[in-house]
């Protein structure tokens, strides 16, 4: 059985980009991070200290996307090291980082990057 734990599309007004405007105006962005790990005790004890919990990982993803970068890569990157550092016991990483409105002349819902690991 695999089994997961997400947090799905998590918003963030933060200052990531090559653009100069962007790093001092910012932008809004959505991440969502899925990670693979072994609840099923949890499922079983009903006790939330045999899971991960959920608002941990948010606060790490937060903390990371309070940090300005050039670029999404090195935002999701980072991400995942905080992850694998974080919660050792995480046996895959599914992340999504999308600019809603990348600066780009295109009408479209954003630029995305996606890292599994």
């Amino acid at each position: 059985m695999e089994t997961y734990i997400e947090v799905k599309e998590a918003r963030f007004y933060a200052f990531h980009g090559v653009m100069p405007q962007e790093r001092r105006v910012g932008g809004w962005f959505t991440v969502t991070l899925r990670v693979g790990y072994d609840w099923s005790r949890a499922a079983e004890t009903d006790d939330v200290a045999d899971t991960l919990n959920y608002a941990e990982l948010y606060q790490l993803v937060k903390n990371e996307m309070a940090v300005p970068s050039q670029l999404l890569e090195h935002v999701a990157g980072r991400i995942a090291k905080a992850v694998q550092t974080t919660f050792p016991a995480v046996t895959t990483i599914d992340l999504w980082v999308t600019k809603e409105n990348p600066p780009m002349g295109a009408d479209c819902r954003g630029a995305v990057v996606e890292l599994h690991c």
